[in-house]
């Protein structure tokens, strides 16, 4: 299990050095929270009895708040951080547990683990762990790749020719992520990063031609393991009906939501003789353009509106404030009657 203390323990050694003070569970240790109140528990941090962590770190600092509490307050301090259920309480710094967290560790069966790292670097690369290992996530069926740098979903009914496609911009100099059933994580409020499953690395299946390894075929930069998602495309055959519908200034811009982030959409016309491969390329420039802040359509409006104000310059006395000159009893303008002479 991903989520298991067991599996943050050996994954993150290397930087963490976490090891076991009490024995390791026989069964999966999980981060999560299977109640109510430990399922809103935050995932780490420093000791917090009043907002708990699911993995509780006592630091040197730690250590100085509870001995400067008195014995009372030290045991019904330490009661408190244990009732919550915490799926573990780390000692970092090398700090060694006094006998009040040996017995309410065994009491309530809480793991206790040790680590010679800091408070705070311990935090920040757990904190980096927990977030990728614990992201809600989910499967979108079309093909992921990068295109200049942007993360595109390729999507479409199939044989609609998603392979193909990916094939043609992999030639191209981009990169496959994955194919077929791409995994896309939610790691942010705004954002999500997309990877290939394990046994589909590298594959691509390409109608006629069967199972390709891009990697064997094009070499190492022709594949990357995760990319945030920043567009998808969507291949359809349209007919001229459908056609006519999409907005010749605007276009097919649209957007869908997974996992509660709203993601660029562009419905793609395929149809024989298009180019497909280029017109991504340009769809990934223009979409680059409107990050940074411009839109090539609302441009060319604005152009139009001002080369038809200079066609069509306003009336004299017609601009607003522009006041007519008086005239006299004649008709013509005052100064300029004749005198009679």
């Amino acid at each position: 299990m991903a989520d298991s203390l067991q599996s943050l323990i050996r994954l993150t050694w290397p930087r963490a050095r976490l090891n076991w003070l009490t024995p390791e569970p026989a069964a999966p240790h999980s981060l999560r929270g299977t109640c109510p109140e430990t399922a809103r528990q935050a995932l780490i941090g420093s000791l917090n009895c009043i907002h708990p962590n699911r993995l509780q770190v006592i630091g040197r600092a730690e250590l100085v708040y509870l001995a400067g509490l008195g014995p009372t307050a030290f045991r019904e301090t330490v009661e408190k951080l244990f009732s919550e259920r915490p799926a573990a309480v780390i000692f970092a710094d090398g700090i060694e547990p006094a006998a009040t967290f040996w017995e309410w560790a065994e009491r309530t069966q809480t793991p206790l683990v040790g680590s010679p790292v800091t408070d705070d670097d311990l935090i920040n690369q757990l904190r980096y762990y927990l977030t990728h290992a614990l992201a809600e996530r989910t499967i979108v069926h079309g093909v992921f790749i990068e295109v200049l740098g942007m993360g595109v979903l390729l999507v479409g009914d199939p044989a609609v020719g998603k392979s193909e496609l990916a094939l043609d911009l992999i030639t191209r100099g981009h990169r496959l992520i994955a194919d077929d059933a791409p995994q896309f994580a939610r790691i942010a409020p705004e954002k999500l990063e997309g990877s290939c499953p394990e046994p589909l690395i590298d594959f691509l299946e390409v109608r006629g031609l069967g199972i390709l390894n891009i990697r064997a075929m094009f070499g190492e930069g022709a594949v990357v393991r995760r990319k945030t998602l920043n567009l998808i495309i969507d291949l359809k055959p349209l007919d001229q009906t459908q056609l006519d519908r999409i907005d010749r200034l605007a276009g097919s811009l649209s957007a869908t939501n997974i996992l509660g982030v709203a993601i660029p959409r562009i419905t793609m016309p395929v149809a024989p003789g298009r180019n497909l491969a280029i017109i991504v390329e340009a769809a990934v420039r223009h979409q680059i353009l409107r990050i940074r802040g411009y839109d090539a359509g609302v441009d060319f409006i604005d152009r139009q509106t001002r080369a038809i104000s200079n066609d069509h310059p306003d009336p004299p006395g017609s601009r607003p404030g522009a006041a007519a000159e008086p005239a006299a009893a004649d008709g013509k303008p005052d100064g300029h009657a004749c005198s009679g002479t």
